[in-house]
């Protein structure tokens, strides 16, 4: 599918079918058809969906036919734990902009609506691709402040458990998973519009575009910056939430061997009187006593107090 978008006055009207007069090319998932299309328009060959998806820098960012081709790894469908994580290509030409994907980022539906609403200051296809930037970098920074927030309700049920509602740790953990691999996608994201957004300030240099572009990508990449350390904060944090947990969990259990491990020496006296009188010899003086049989069971019921008593003198119960 061919998205277009013309330039109406610093704001962007569309979609529109035809490619005449745009000044942004959205392809989603497009076939061969409409690939050759695009690249009949612009003179410069569409990178596949196989290249899209190198991972060497070179592959990713690069000059070709006076058209600079930079790819990034985007979400889509990131309101869940699980993510699509898929590459997404700008071709960006001296008066197009073309952009290649095969899933659908939040972003690429908000913001032509919004860049239409609102006079954004986008007269030609490099501001609308520093404008593209900046809507992708607030939206993975929306997904990182709700996985923050997330973490730190799981947090609060971790390390403020009551009694009568025991936390499920296995729960917690999985919690924890699912969080730690969202935060590695968006790091991951972040670092390709890193890279991207470098990329990007030399072209901008080089063919000595207004000065304002320029100084709106510089804080882009402060802003990726500034995102990467909070999702390495975020990463950190989640790693001493899963040691938090798995050690709580070591002294449920270390509780629970406690507890039989008293048992055990509570009950060990008990059981080696009842041993002693369970030997059947001939010769045994408590045999022919009156009192022998309630002697021996309150023998055997004051060796099992005393250790208790004691264990509870020295606070091990």
């Amino acid at each position: 599918m061919i998205r277009s978008f013309r330039n109406d006055c610093g704001r962007l009207s569309g979609p529109h079918d035809g490619m005449t007069g745009a000044v942004w090319i959205d392809l989603v998932q497009p076939d061969p058809v409409e690939e050759r299309a695009v690249e009949d328009v612009l003179g410069v060959n569409i990178p596949t969906r196989e290249e899209m998806q190198e991972i060497e820098i070179s592959s990713r960012l690069y000059l070709e036919d006076g058209g600079a081709f930079m790819t990034a790894i985007l979400p889509a469908g990131a309101d869940g734990d699980d993510p699509e994580m898929a590459p997404v290509s700008f071709v960006l030409t001296p008066d197009r902009l073309v952009t290649i994907r095969y899933h659908e980022p939040r972003a690429f539906l908000s913001f032509p609506p919004r860049a239409e609403r609102t006079a954004m200051d986008m007269p030609d296809a490099t501001s609308v691709l520093v404008a593209l930037l900046e809507a992708l970098v607030d939206r993975l920074a929306d997904i990182l402040e709700r996985a923050g927030r997330d973490i730190d309700t799981i947090s609060r049920g971790i390390f403020r458990q009551h009694e009568d509602t025991p936390t499920d740790n296995r729960k917690v953990i999985e919690q924890l998973g699912r969080k730690g691999d969202l935060t590695s996608n968006i790091r991951d994201s972040l670092l390709t519009l890193e890279r991207l957004a470098g990329f990007l300030g030399q072209i901008i240099v080089q063919r000595k575009i207004a000065k304002d572009i320029k100084e709106r990508v510089k804080t882009l990449s402060r802003d990726i910056r500034s995102l990467l350390d909070h999702a390495g904060f975020l990463s950190q944090k989640i790693t001493f939430l899963l040691d938090a947990t798995l050690g709580l969990i070591n002294i449920e259990q270390n509780a629970i061997i406690k507890i039989f491990s008293v048992a055990a020496v509570i009950f060990l006296p008990p059981t080696l009187i009842a041993s002693i009188y369970g030997m059947n010899f001939e010769h045994m003086p408590e045999l022919e006593w009156l009192v022998g049989y309630p002697f021996a069971l309150g023998l055997m019921v004051v060796s099992a107090i005393l250790p208790y008593a004691y264990f509870k003198h020295r606070r091990w119960l």
